[in-house]
């Protein structure tokens, strides 16, 4: 079975006051010629199908125009909510629409949901699960002991009937990590601080493939079949360097997996540049593409931004570097975010932090028990 991965598709999406939405629109007419070329079996999208919570009307109508030729194209079509998105606006109509073999599930109801499928070789499950965090686990299981992201999902697995003997492919959009995996991140995401979302890799390992959206950089998580699609498009200058694609996956009997990037290109590329004004400026052709520059020169310039809009009519970003601005920026931590967190959610920050990992169930009770002594 051959399916598509892509994820943090951020609809609607505004960078540098520039819409995003004639990029988006181009990169979907490319989905559907790979899914006229390749013929998977089904397209899956790990979440952040929009950029807000409540998307604009124009997010919206590329949205519908791209779910129509998706469904008209044939190819089952399994979507998930992100972090960005609304989950019940998302969750509108999902019950409709799956008998058109699109398969939403953008609210959360307190389990997995599983999608089964078969193929020449047999059944493949696919395991769903929207974004959640620990209090969304909490409102559909009362008392359970679930304090942190890795606890949300380790409850929801072990109340899962998931038989780890067949195929099973998991979709979802959280923050993946192990001690001393160093993961990248992206200027474009929502961190919360210090990691304190942060699931341990170990949860997921024997899936036969995870289909993981959330970080913009595509990845792997500490091991070769989970994977993260990243954003189809750059939506950072962090991201500068990335290189888009959409992963098309094809597994075969259980442990024969085939991961390939399918490369996206944009209308515009981004760049990072940085010199003289002259420098910057001596091009023989105007050049297209998204720019954030860095100038270098000692003299004031009057209208720098203007001259350099001759050369490159798309710069989003302009900023200095020389001697005047050649300030220590490093800013002593001041504490405002740590005064709202728990003292539990400032130990778990901290122990990220040094080892790398989040706590285990063992270690979570006995911090628990700890301050639960020092609060008396």
């Amino acid at each position: 079975m051959k399916f598509l991965h892509l994820s943090d598709l951020h609809i609607g999406k505004m960078l540098n006051a520039v819409s995003m939405i004639n990029e988006q629109i181009n990169f979907f007419a490319q989905v559907i010629d790979y899914i006229r070329s390749e013929k998977p079996y089904a397209v899956v999208i790990a979440g952040d199908i929009y950029d807000r919570s409540v998307p604009s009307t124009e997010a919206v109508l590329a949205f519908d125009d791209f779910l129509t030729a998706l469904v008209e194209s044939g190819a089952v079509i399994i979507i998930i909510s992100g972090n960005h998105d609304s989950p019940a606006r998302l969750n509108f109509a999902s019950r409709l629409l799956s008998h058109r073999q699109l398969f939403l599930y953008g609210a959360f109801n307190g389990s997995l949901q599983k999608l089964t499928f078969n193929d020449e070789t047999g059944t493949v499950n696919f395991w769903l699960l929207p974004f959640i965090n620990p209090a969304s686990v909490r409102s559909f299981h009362q008392g359970a002991n679930i304090q942190d992201y890795n606890a949300a999902l380790d409850f929801v697995l072990k109340n899962a009937d998931i038989d780890y003997s067949m195929r099973n492919i998991f979709v979802s959009h959280q923050y993946y990590t192990k001690a001393g995996l160093s993961l990248e991140r992206s200027e474009s995401e929502l961190n919360p601080i210090g990691g304190l979302d942060a699931i341990d890799i170990s949860l997921i390992k024997n899936f036969d493939y995870a289909a993981l959206g959330h970080l913009h950089g595509r990845q792997k998580a500490g091991e070769e079949h989970i994977c993260y699609a990243g954003s189809p498009l750059k939506y950072s200058f962090s991201e500068a360097h990335h290189k888009k694609s959409v992963n098309l996956v094809e597994i075969r009997e259980k442990g024969n997996l085939t991961v390939t990037a399918l490369p996206i290109k944009p209308i515009h590329n981004m760049q990072i540049i940085k010199g003289k004004l002259s420098t910057l400026l001596d091009r023989p052709e105007p050049c297209e593409d998204y720019i954030y520059a860095i100038l270098t020169d000692e003299e004031e310039i009057i209208d720098p931004m203007e001259k350099l809009r001759n050369i490159y009519p798309n710069i989003m970003k302009l900023d200095f570097d020389n001697s005047r601005t050649a300030l220590d920026l490093t800013e002593a931590y001041q504490g405002g975010e740590a005064e709202s967190l728990s003292a539990y959610d400032l130990f778990s920050e901290f122990f990220l932090l040094n080892q790398g990992s989040v706590m285990s169930n063992e270690q979570i009770g006995i911090v628990q028990t700890l301050f639960g002594g020092a609060n008396e």
